[in-house]
């Protein structure tokens, strides 16, 4: 079994971030949602155990990289929750490789996957933080837009058949407003996206590492 190699890893906004203990990561991204490094790092660090979890259980390399991806999307969700300091009395403190594995196990139970023709998600081109970053500031954005965005890019829909779509639905819309507002989507999906994810995905300019 080959474990997926993530160059982020080796970012420089990343690396510095490598000192910290599970604990001082996780409260981190508790405390600055707009950024997106330490849910890289936390993702950087904990990736090869989910992963050999996952792959044990899965039917398929595919599928095993799909849930993965499904996986660590359920966690970006729930971490923002954890809380590793309490402790209940007779009771072994929370470490975060346990709740890992917990939330893990907890997927590879309840998730239902589909059959690996089915599947279109490549983890070699869509790394898993870049993809929650992105999924959530396309739930920022208007339905409508999110749509044509996710009708492109997705599916590779041209402007004349999204256009098509639209009007089929009750919108009075051309093939060139349809462009126009693409246009309009992706800037600002690059927007909404922290600017530190952009950085350690897109190759924008690189800021200073984070002095906490």
């Amino acid at each position: 079994m080959q474990i997926p190699h993530f160059p982020e890893a080796n970012h420089p906004l990343v690396k510095s971030l490598f000192h910290h203990t599970d604990l001082e990561l996780v409260k981190l991204f508790q405390q600055h949602p707009e950024s997106g490094r330490y849910f890289t790092a936390i993702f950087c660090r904990y990736s090869p155990i989910v992963y050999t979890v996952i792959r044990h259980s899965a039917r398929s390399p595919v599928q095993a990289d799909y849930l993965f991806a499904l996986t660590w999307r359920h966690i970006y969700h729930e971490l923002g929750g954890l809380n590793l300091s309490s402790t209940q009395p007779g009771k072994e403190s929370l470490t975060l490789q346990n709740w890992l594995i917990d939330q893990t196990a907890y997927c590879i139970n309840e998730i239902e996957l589909p059959p690996t023709e089915a599947i279109h998600y490549s983890l070699k081109a869509t790394s898993v933080p870049l993809w929650c970053y992105v999924e959530q500031a396309l739930d920022q954005m208007t339905p409508i837009l999110r749509l044509m965005v996710l009708m492109a890019q997705t599916f590779h829909w041209s402007e004349t058949r999204i256009a098509a779509y639209l009007q089929a639905e009750g919108e009075t819309i051309t093939p060139s407003e349809v462009a126009n507002f693409l246009q309009e989507g992706y800037r600002m999906l690059e927007e909404k996206l922290p600017t530190d994810i952009r950085t350690i995905y897109l190759g924008e300019n690189l800021l200073p590492p984070a002095t906490a």
